[in-house]
């Protein structure tokens, strides 16, 4: 649905981004993953014919951003940082605006409008003011005029932005439920938002591409061995020294004191292997309590933090 192929824009001698290449399938949401100022914004631009870039190439739905402009922007519904909306109009006054611009047939208006609120959970509200809603509210009528043309494609670019926690969850909802019909492009600054929303991950530092995959895939070819979480009541110094017995430990961290003898245990194991049943077995051949054993996965943070280290070494 998406090739972008060595895509590169510069700002006068300044590179925006470098060589940028990745594909998304039909249906997929891929999350753009990046600190602010890495590059997704305006590789978001380009993607919508929003600007050209310096060189490279990049198609959506089989047509090229630069030489067929206005058939790519039929096929995809584009939500900028900052939504172009008119806080003076209500929401459905301002849909209908949008829809004659983008050329809808005045007897499909109507529906075409029912739709988007319907998808975007903002029916409620299509009477009120849009400088009378809330932030969350107004991000959903920025989306519901990206999908107002019913678009194959669909771009958010920082859709969460400013959102508070019960915001942010609903807009999660909102952006899953409309995937799989629709190929999204999400491009955020927040981890928690790839991990929760999207099949597979692009991430970019400083303009460059690190890495194209899926969440699961990166924390595989990243986490070398395992680590573990154990809350153990016992003498902290003796657990410390059974434990790095185990075969496989690699180091053992003590962590927070659940109470005057219980503490919680970090173990590095160099082995990609569940040790758990070894661990437990050397407490309990020691008559210590064991409350919780738990296996910890890399965050996608911990990923993205060690891809730009390993990219910077």
């Amino acid at each position: 649905m998406i090739q972008v192929e060595n895509l590169t824009k510069y700002y006068g001698n300044i590179p925006a981004i470098e060589d940028i290449s990745f594909t998304v399938g039909k249906g997929d949401i891929l999350g753009f993953l990046g600190p602010n100022g890495a590059g997704k914004t305006t590789t978001m631009r380009i993607l919508s014919c929003f600007m050209p870039a310096t060189r490279g190439t990049a198609r959506v739905a089989g047509y090229d951003v630069f030489k067929d402009s206005m058939e790519v922007r039929k096929r995809i519904g584009y939500q900028p940082e900052n939504v172009p909306i008119y806080r003076d109009m209500s929401v459905s006054a301002y849909l209908n605006f949008v829809a004659q611009v983008r050329g809808i047939d005045r007897r499909e208006r109507k529906t075409k409008i029912g739709k988007a609120m319907d998808e975007c959970g903002i029916t409620g509200v299509s009477g009120k003011l849009i400088g009378k809603l809330s932030k969350g509210y107004r991000q959903r009528v920025g989306i519901a005029q990206a999908l107002i043309h019913d678009p194959e494609v669909l771009i958010l670019d920082e859709p969460t932005i400013g959102l508070d926690p019960r915001q942010i969850h609903g807009m999660r909802d909102l952006i899953k439920n409309l995937g799989g019909q629709r190929t999204i492009i999400l491009s955020t600054h927040i981890l928690p938002e790839v991990s929760m929303t999207c099949q597979r991950v692009v991430i970019i530092n400083e303009g460059r591409l690190i890495a194209v995959d899926t969440p699961d895939n990166l924390m595989a070819r990243l986490q070398k061995g395992t680590k573990i979480l154990a809350e153990i009541e016992g003498p902290p110094d003796d657990i410390m020294r059974e434990l790095k017995g185990v075969p496989g430990v690699k180091n053992i961290e003590k962590k927070d004191a659940k109470s005057e003898n219980t503490f919680t245990y970090l173990i590095d194991s160099t082995i990609d292997r569940d040790i758990r049943k070894e661990l437990f077995a050397a407490v309990s051949k020691n008559g210590w309590l064991l409350t919780e054993i738990r296996q910890i996965d890399m965050s996608l943070e911990d990923i993205f933090l060690k891809l730009v280290t390993e990219e910077k070494d």
